[in-house]
């Protein structure tokens, strides 16, 4: 038994040494030109590229009078629409990150590498500027042929052409992020007036570069060489994960269209290498290049139909299901429990925070130097270091009060307390009482900040109030 398990493992290695071998990775010694086809992965593509229009957008809503999002940096606050996110509930972003992460790594054991082929920032500007290029130069082979041809005024206007759009783009995607941290319209004004500070400047040349570049230049090797990402999601996969896959039981042997019967379905068109961003050849099994992005379907269905053989040659499906196996069930696979778990508590999380966001957030500080004061009319004084945050948009007017100590009094605070709109204030605050007030050394003392315009708001702050032993 043990010798028959050794010979279907190193079978299984061999198998993938094979697949290795006829593996290819562009190093960079080539220009991918994709072609474009029609199909329904295509305008899925389209479709959720068109939801970067929201990136482009966003800074330029408007929420009652002021900048819709905004992460204003100098003056410590997120403003999203009606929400103000202060550096004390900083939290929440740690809960959103986490939220994003098992979202992303939720996907791609569903699903692979989809968002690297539908909602990847990388991608998707890669494929406006290929889509541009292909506008103005032509077809792949068309622009194959350009670019082995010398200088000349034809080429040079295309080119020209072409950068520059891709320029415009450049400049326009680093001035719309640097709009999220300030003033949208006034960054425009401060831009081409020569007015900006050096760091809206830095900003804006290191998105022209790296958009430039990235998009027009490096494209897929960013994908190989710069994400991380691409390089751990090898270990997001499983037998259940469904990628793009090629039926190798049914398309092997290939030959082509004309040949003998006892070929497979595969007529050797190169087709889905041909329209693959990255190069890849999918009826090589899976590779790194891979982005998910399903496009080699849509050009084997093209195929299949005109050869009028049926569809799916090439089709979303797992390991387990092209080898004739079932699908494990969602609720049955671990790491998918794990990370819908995470997601939900981490959502549930973020919604508290949300929904439970004090206009005040203030903190109260026992003087520990001394501890106490013994006054000469024999009372106990305690003094306390308040610091109040109003993260509302309005001024409030306060009042401050002890609870849970009889006959104590404050002193060193005014009747009502003015709290400004998005500032911080801090003041000392005394407590005297009769030390027959207090039964313990440490006896618990609640303070009482009430809203004297609204007082159904009250918040409450525990300290302690200490006394000499007795």
């Amino acid at each position: 038994m043990d010798q028959k398990k050794a010979q279907i493992d190193e079978s299984n290695v061999q198998e993938l040494y094979d697949e290795l071998a006829q593996w290819h990775i562009n190093t960079g010694g080539q220009t991918i030109h994709a072609k474009r086809m029609p199909g329904k992965f295509r305008t899925l593509k389209w479709i959720t590229m068109s939801t970067w229009l929201v990136f482009f957008l966003g800074p330029y809503l408007r929420w009652d009078g002021q900048q819709a999002v905004l992460f204003d940096i100098p003056n410590r606050q997120f403003h999203l629409f009606a929400i103000t996110v202060h550096p004390q509930d900083v939290w929440m972003l740690s809960l959103v990150l986490i939220l994003m992460a098992m979202v992303l790594f939720g996907v791609t054991a569903i699903a692979g590498r989809v968002f690297c082929g539908y909602f990847c920032f990388q991608t998707i500007w890669t494929d406006v500027f290929t889509w541009i290029e292909e506008k103005i130069e032509g077809l792949p082979a068309q622009r194959r042929k350009l670019d082995k041809t010398s200088l000349n005024f034809d080429k040079a206007k295309k080119k020209i052409i072409k950068h520059s759009i891709w320029l415009a783009i450049s400049v326009l995607t680093g001035i719309t992020f640097a709009a999220y941290f300030t003033d949208a319209f006034q960054l425009w004004v401060d831009y081409f007036t020569l007015q900006a500070n050096m760091v809206a400047y830095i900003v804006l040349g290191l998105f022209i570069l790296g958009t430039y570049f990235l998009a027009g230049y490096l494209r897929e090797q960013t994908c190989f060489w710069l994400c991380p990402y691409a390089r751990i999601q090898g270990v997001m996969y499983d037998k259940d994960t469904i990628l793009p896959t090629y039926d190798a039981q049914r398309g092997e042997p290939r030959g082509k269209l004309k040949s003998n019967s006892n070929t497979g379905d595969c007529i050797d068109c190169h087709m889905c290498v041909a329209v693959c961003p990255t190069g890849v050849d999918i009826r090589q099994g899976q590779q790194e290049g891979c982005i998910t992005c399903g496009l080699c379907i849509d050009a084997c269905d093209n195929i299949m139909e005109k050869i009028d053989r049926p569809k799916g040659l090439v089709r979303y499906a797992s390991i387990k299901e092209i080898r004739g196996g079932h699908l494990k069930p969602l609720l049955k696979r671990p790491r998918v429990i794990v990370y819908s778990s995470i997601i939900i508590a981490a959502f549930a999380g973020v919604f508290y925070g949300l929904v439970n966001i004090a206009a005040i957030e203030w903190h109260i500080l026992h003087q520990r130097q001394p501890l106490y004061i013994m006054m000469s009319d024999g009372s106990v004084q305690n003094k306390y270091t308040f610091k109040i945050l109003n993260k509302s948009k309005e001024d409030i007017t306060a009042r401050i009060t002890a609870q849970g100590i009889e006959g104590a009094t404050l002193t060193g605070i005014a009747d009502t307390l003015e709290l400004k709109a998005d500032k911080l204030v801090p003041f000392n605050v005394y407590v005297r009482t009769n030390p027959t007030q207090l039964p313990e050394e440490h006896t618990p003392i609640t303070f009482v900040l009430q809203n004297i315009n609204q007082p159904e708001m009250v918040f409450k702050e525990k300290s302690v109030m200490v006394r000499p032993p007795r």
